[in-house]
């Protein structure tokens, strides 16, 4: 089956069941990256899609949870032959996390060394308060040829954005980061045939309800709005945008 939608970052294993998590995306029939935030989470996650056609799972290791799970990264390198798919990594600088920076670089540094031997890796990268850092570490430890990289939630500098451009990231894109004044610079700035969506789910909050899995259709909405585009056109581009992604060289 084809998928019909795109959610290229979401918690499934932070909402209240798993299990009923992946059969909503199953059921929407949505390409799902659910990304985890430590290595130990992992495994309960591929568990629990081993028979979905649509969810496939990111081992991660979240920089806000680096100051308490750094020693983790060994079991992060032994588990990373067992997918393709990387996230929730990389850095954040914002000031509640300021502190343990220093250590998430050396984590991020090997992960994506690792990403770089092995090769083929796709990978969704955190970057609060942090894209020119995040930026040079992946000129310095994974050429462009060695992996494919989705800036998740993107919020950095306009000349930030013009470099991960040409250095051919993508961006992943949901309905809070759009209605965002800088999330509509990217919209404005991000070719469109860079551009995925995403939920972020359960953090992206409706009322006082967490998005559903799977639930893009607003961030759709944004998209096409602000690209000029009708919604079919900009739901088939999404899905061109993820097929291409993936494509192996």
């Amino acid at each position: 089956m084809r998928p019909e939608y795109v959610d290229f970052h979401t918690h499934l294993d932070l909402y209240p069941n798993l299990a009923q998590a992946i059969e909503i995306c199953n059921r929407k029939h949505v390409a799902t990256l659910a990304v985890t935030t430590t290595p130990k989470a992992f495994e309960k996650n591929v568990e629990l899609s081993a028979n979905s056609e649509f969810v496939r799972v990111g081992l991660g290791l979240h920089p806000q949870l680096v100051a308490d799970r750094h020693l983790e990264i060994e079991l992060f390198e032994k588990l990373l032959e067992r997918t393709r798919y990387v996230g929730e990594i990389g850095l954040d600088r914002s000031p509640a996390h300021y502190h343990s920076f220093d250590l998430q670089k050396s984590v991020f540094g090997r992960i994506l060394s690792a990403c770089s031997k092995h090769g083929d890796k796709v990978l969704s990268i955190h970057s609060a308060r942090a894209t020119k850092p995040v930026l040079d570490m992946l000129d310095e430890h994974l050429p462009p040829h060695r992996g494919r990289i989705v800036l998740h939630w993107f919020c950095g500098s306009k000349s930030d954005l013009r470099r991960a451009v040409d250095r051919g990231c993508y961006f992943s894109v949901n309905e809070g980061m759009l209605a965002s004044d800088a999330g509509k610079r990217v919209m404005h700035e991000v070719p469109i045939d860079r551009i995925l969506t995403e939920t972020d789910g359960p953090f992206i909050v409706r009322g006082e309800n967490p998005i559903e899995p799977g639930d893009v259709g607003r961030a759709i909405e944004m998209i096409a709005s602000s690209v000029g585009l009708q919604l079919t056109e900009t739901r088939y581009k999404i899905l061109s945008n993820l097929k291409r992604l993936l494509q192996s060289d």
